[in-house]
Formats: structure tokens, C-alpha cells, sequence
């Protein structure tokens, strides 16, 4: 019997030791997400009523010419109403039982629901930042590379000259001169909203082209398009002139490597030598500066959804912001910081599949 049930046991599959430790490195970064989102949002709560001003001055005038006297008690009013009379501990305690319970609010503008708010604008904000990326990447990715290759040349000198500028450049300044150039003197592009506005769209997932195909459109393509690529290239140029830089420096240090000397002399084209031997193990620092970068992605869509009037969480944020609209700030910094650690945990897990070294075990 005992010999039948060590057989039994060593017929088990064994789980290899870097599979546990993946899982145990996804729960770690899981627990941690609760976490990163409750001292951001305290941030935020403490930030917003630091801040000169009050939501209750806008409402309480509700653009009628009131004397003083007047619009001072329609304010009180208005802060009873909101709860923004209590002390601040006391609003502190409330924001938290509704974080807790993922109750994000209304608007005080409108009385919208935030999570609504949010569900409108996410999918425009996660559209422009992977579109962004996608073209970074191309760029940076090819630029590198060649840069790498043509050490020392004209060509690596001027396109580390053109990404030394071009992420040098603020978002603000790359999206006016893409608005003044392609929109309004050669206008081959639409500079503002994310759609016509005679286009007549009702979003079923709110991300355009998903719902181009559940409902049978292919006439939203093409206008999407148009409307994305300004706000896109603004945000991916100055994402690729870093990354321009960063695969360059990785492509050099690999290409002295012993293996690539050795792939070169088995008679391997150069083509195969750069893209399974060199990029293959040049991407992990790249990696690294993509999940990093997106965050700046995140950051910089704040700045080109308002220039672009690209109907995103960004643009959500400096509205709430300028009305101190406080339910709609706390609930897209939240939506964009949930947005940058999932990404940044991902990279972490991608870094197993990138580097075999983290897979021994």
C-alpha cells in the first residue's frame, strides 16, 4: 500500500518553483493596489479643500447678481446641503465609509453620478493612451535601433539630436503647433472633440471602435481616426524621443555581447541577428521605461484632452478641478491611478517572461 502511494505521489505534476513564486509575486501586487489608492485618495480629499475656493460660491450665485448678504446665505445653504458645514475630520470619516462601500458620489455640478461620469470617459482616455503608445513605440522602437546600428554616423547624430528635442518639447506646445499647422493652415485634420458632432453616436461600450463593430457602423471608423491622431502624436512624441534614447543605450550594450559575435559567424542575416538575438534581450530595460511611461501617458492626456477638447478623464479632472467640483476630482485621480499601478504591476509580471534568470528555480 505505502509503495502505491509513493508511486501515486511521483505521478503528480510538479509545479516548478517560479510558477509559486509568479503567484505569490500577483498577490503581493494585488494586496498592494488597495493600498496605493487610499493614500492617493487622501491626497486628493486633503488637496482639493486646501485649495482657495469653494463649490459652494458657484452655486450659491447660480449665475444671478446677488448682493453679498444674499450669496452668503445661499453659500451656507448650499454647504449644509453638500455637507461641507462639518469639521473636516468628519467629511474625512464619510469619504472613507463611501470608499469603502465604492460609493464615488454625484457631481455637485449637474448631480451626475461619478461612476457615470467615469464610465463615459474612461474608454476615451484608455483609447488615446494605447493609441499614443502604439505609435511611441513604433517610433522609439525603429529609431533606436538604427540609431544602435549607425553609431557614430549622421544618422545616429541627428535622430538623437530630433528625440532630444522632441521630449524636451511640453505637451501644451506640441499640441498648439499640431492645431496651427494640420488644423488651421493645411486643414487636414480636425482638432477638437473626439467625434463629429453631426455624426450621430450612441455608445454602447463607449469605446468607438468596439462599438463600431457590435453595431455594424464602419462609418465611425474613419472620423475616430481623424479626431485621434492629432491628440495621439502630440502625446507619443515626446514618449519617443525617451525611448528613441533608451533602445538605442540597451541595442549597444547587447550588440557586444559573445552570442551576438557568435550568431554573426553561423552566417545569421543581420535581420535575424537584431530581432531574436539582440531585441530579444535588450527588452527588459525598455520594458521597464514603457511602464513607467505610461504613467507619464496618463499625465500628459490631462494637458492634451483639454487643449484637443478630447472628452476624457483627463479632461474630466481640470473641469473638476477649476469648478472644485470634489466627487468628480477624487474619482478620476482614482480612476487614473487604479489605470497606472495595474499597468506597472503588469510589467513586473512581464519581466518573468522577458528574463528567463527569474524563471530558475
Amino acid at each position: 500500500m505505502s509503495a502505491f502511494s509513493g508511486a501515486a505521489l511521483s505521478l503528480r505534476p510538479h509545479r516548478p518553483k517560479w510558477a509559486s513564486n509568479t503567484v505569490l509575486l500577483v498577490v503581493r501586487r494585488l494586496a498592494a493596489i488597495p493600498v496605493v489608492l487610499f493614500a492617493l485618495a487622501s491626497l486628493v480629499f486633503l488637496a482639493m479643500r486646501l485649495l482657495p475656493g469653494s463649490p459652494a460660491t458657484s452655486l450659491a450665485a447660480g449665475g444671478n447678481n446677488l448682493s453679498a448678504a444674499e450669496l452668503s446665505v445661499n453659500e451656507d445653504r448650499v454647504n449644509q446641503a453638500l455637507g461641507l458645514d462639518q469639521p473636516l475630520l468628519s467629511q474625512y470619516g464619510t469619504f472613507l465609509d463611501d470608499l469603502v462601500h465604492l460609493r464615488l458620489g454625484t457631481s455637485f455640478f449637474g448631480s451626475n453620478s461619478v461612476l457615470g461620469l467615469l464610465g463615459d470617459a474612461l474608454p476615451a482616455t484608455i483609447e488615446l493612451t494605447l493609441a499614443a503608445m502604439t505609435v511611441a513605440v513604433l517610433l522609439g522602437v525603429v529609431t533606436g535601433v538604427i540609431a544602435a546600428l549607425r553609431k557614430g554616423g549622421w544618422v545616429d547624430t541627428a535622430t538623437r539630436a530630433v528625440a532630444t528635442v522632441s521630449f524636451s518639447l511640453p505637451w501644451f506646445a506640441l499640441g498648439v503647433l499640431g492645431i496651427v499647422v494640420f488644423g488651421v493652415w493645411l486643414r487636414w485634420l480636425p482638432v477638437l472633440g473626439r467625434l463629429p458632432s453631426t455624426l450621430d453616436y450612441h455608445p454602447t461600450t463607449n469605446f468607438v471602435l468596439l462599438d463600431a463593430v457590435l453595431q455594424n457602423r464602419p462609418e465611425l471608423v474613419w472620423p475616430w481616426i481623424q479626431h485621434l491622431i492629432l491628440p495621439a502624436v502630440t502625446l507619443a512624441l515626446s514618449m519617443a524621443g525617451f525611448i528613441t534614447r533608451i533602445v538605442r543605450a540597451s541595442v549597444l550594450e547587447v550588440l557586444d555581447d559573445d552570442f551576438v559575435r557568435t550568431a554573426r559567424m553561423k552566417g545569421l542575416s543581420e535581420g535575424v541577428v537584431i530581432r531574436h538575438h539582440v531585441l530579444r534581450n535588450a527588452w527588459l530595460p525598455i520594458v521597464t521605461v514603457l511602464g513607467l511611461q505610461f504613467g507619464s501617458l496618463l499625465g500628459g492626456s490631462v494637458i492634451t484632452e483639454t487643449v484637443f477638447s478630447y472628452a476624457g478623464v483627463g479632461r474630466l479632472l481640470v473641469q473638476g478641478v477649476l469648478q472644485r467640483d470634489y466627487p468628480v476630482v477624487q474619482g478620476a485621480a482614482l480612476a487614473i491611478a487604479l489605470l497606472f499601478t495595474l499597468v506597472n504591476h503588469a510589467v513586473d509580471l512581464l519581466y518573468t517572461v522577458l528574463d528567463p534568470r527569474l524563471r530558475k528555480g
